[in-house]
């Protein structure tokens, strides 16, 4: 069907099914019980714990027993720790319970976690006693008295006598419905302090099972999982995805690749998801040459800029087929993905079509009218998929979903005849110079192909006569300086002279979110703060 205006509707096929997380588990663990479930991707093989399904599913029923001695579904509970298949115990524990996963970035401090805590309102907290220097237990404990909802802090160390309590709940598990909310995922902060996305059983166990299928992973592979679980890329893309494909999940306790390498040659790994950084670090690894990843048959990356060369090499290096998926956590979280048979073309230019059972748009951001193919305009979607709001919040709630229950993304895209989209940038990125709308993404992409560039962030920096100029934060290559009349020439060979950047700084390190994405408020804060000193 070729599109006249930037509207456009996923397939029917895979369908979206009514089902929870839990039942979603269930339903494997009934059909290959025996087939190996979880593997703890630690350093030390021998210290390796392993899962079946059937286990996986009997130990989180455990857990949504012991959740319910002090728990009443729709509470809350969250989670603090690294990647740890207790995490996963949890994560499917509460659906089962019908209680409410928070969920907590490894890396936050006090001030982060008490906000997140005290948000959420959440009654009990799972830590882990400390993870790479940060002391989190003891700084869970430094801040419970400032979350008066929070009962009580479990540390991963005593899991076993939490898990015993399962013994003193003598009732039947609650029906849990496909439409409850069971996850709170705090937003990335690219723009300012996180939302809690208040996320539903039946948009994630869906997603993250289409997704897995989309990429091309198999029924029965191994799913090697170094995202995050704190985050939608770990814990439903990767996660969800393992599970919906009945799949082995091997658990990379923090991402190291060599580690990963390693994992990928022992349990011939077939299928992993990962941010473009990951993926360049493996293949750049030493070990990369010498590891057996022959088995590998599906890639999946997003969350940054994947230009053409880059997938290019993935392919070929990694021998198994790239896609690329977009979204944000309050659609769960992927609203539109490439295809594994697109073109290098697609795969680096676009973001794919939509999703199944997922409807797409592209309006202007001032009328709302849906937009001709072709026009740049705010990414709207729409459809199971779509969180149930902002935690508590209604106002931010009412701001992001409209009355026609579209989810308004914040991202400046085009879509073409197929519906596929273009990511042009994020709305509040947008530069207005002297009236005329400049897309950072345009010009960090003719950045980001530059040798001498390793990543780039364009950003509007206040100014008294244009009202906004261009400046581009540049991160220089291994080798390489920042050349800023090399740059300069460069991007004036390919734009016009008014979408230039005015002003260059050199990067060491970008102010990044927990999923990796550049934040480029902190950038421009840090300018206005007098922190920035130009090239």
């Amino acid at each position: 069907m070729v599109l006249t205006t930037s509207h456009a509707v996923g397939p029917t096929e895979p369908s979206v099914r009514d089902i929870t997380v839990g039942q979603l588990l269930a339903e494997v663990a009934e059909r290959v019980p025996e087939r190996r479930a979880i593997v703890e991707g630690i350093p030390d093989a021998a210290e390796r714990r392993e899962w079946t399904y059937a286990e996986f599913f009997q130990d989180a029923q455990r857990v949504a027993r012991a959740l319910l001695v002090d728990h009443r579904p729709g509470d809350r509970v969250a989670v603090w720790a690294h990647n740890i298949p207790e995490w996963l115990l949890l994560e499917f524990g509460c659906s089962l319970a019908g209680v409410v996963l928070v969920t907590v970035n490894p890396a936050y401090q006090a001030n982060e976690l008490a906000y997140v805590l005290g948000q959420s309102r959440a009654q009990t907290l799972f830590v882990v006693s400390g993870f790479r220097g940060n002391p989190m237990l003891a700084t869970a404990q430094e801040v419970q008295s400032d979350c008066p909802e929070l009962e009580r802090i479990i540390c991963f160390d005593d899991w076993d006598d939490f898990v015993a309590g399962a013994d003193r709940f003598d009732g039947d598990l609650p029906e849990v419905a496909p439409t409850d909310p069971i996850m709170i995922q705090y937003t990335s902060g690219t723009t300012g302090f996180p939302k809690g996305a208040y996320l539903r059983n039946t948009g994630l166990a869906n997603n993250g099972a289409h997704t897995g299928m989309r990429m091309g992973a198999e029924d029965g592979g191994v799913f090697v999982v170094p995202m995050p679980l704190f985050h939608t890329g770990g814990s439903v893309c990767s996660t969800l995805g393992a599970v919906g494909t009945a799949s082995t999940i091997v658990l990379v306790e923090a991402f190291d690749p060599g580690l990963t390498l390693e994992l990928f040659e022992t349990y011939g790994a077939t299928a992993m998801l990962g941010v473009p950084t990951m993926l360049i670090a493996m293949i750049e690894h030493p070990d990369f040459a010498t590891r057996d990843l022959s088995k590998l048959t599906a890639i999946c990356s997003g969350g940054s800029l994947v230009p053409a060369p880059l997938v290019r090499r993935l392919e070929e290096e990694l021998g198994a087929p790239f896609t690329i998926v977009f979204g944000q956590t309050e659609c769960s979280p992927v609203a539109s993905m490439t295809q594994t048979f697109d073109s290098i073309e697609d795969k680096a230019g676009t973001i794919g079509p939509p999703m199944p059972g997922v409807e797409i748009k592209i309006i202007d951001p001032e009328t709302g009218a849906t937009l001709p193919i072709g026009e740049v305009g705010e990414y709207c979607t729409r459809g199971y998929h779509v969180m149930e709001g902002y935690f508590e919040m209604p106002e931010r709630t009412a701001e992001a979903i409209d009355a026609d229950g579209w989810l308004h993304s914040g991202d400046l895209c085009a879509m073409d005849e197929r519906g596929y989209c273009t990511v042009e940038g994020r709305l509040k990125d947008m530069i207005i110079r002297g009236g005329e709308n400049i897309y950072p993404r345009e010009l960090e992409d003719l950045l980001f192909a530059h040798e001498s560039v390793s990543e780039v962030a364009v950003v509007g920096l206040p100014d008294e006569k244009w009202g906004e100029t261009v400046a581009a934060f540049v991160k220089p290559a291994p080798g390489h300086g920042v050349d800023k009349q090399e740059l300069f020439s460069y991007l004036r060979d390919n734009l016009a002279p008014n979408k230039t950047p005015k002003q260059w700084f050199a990067v060491d390190e970008f102010p990044m979110t927990g999923s990796g994405k550049i934040q480029k408020f902190k950038l421009r804060d840090d300018w206005v703060a007098g922190n920035w000193s130009e090239l």
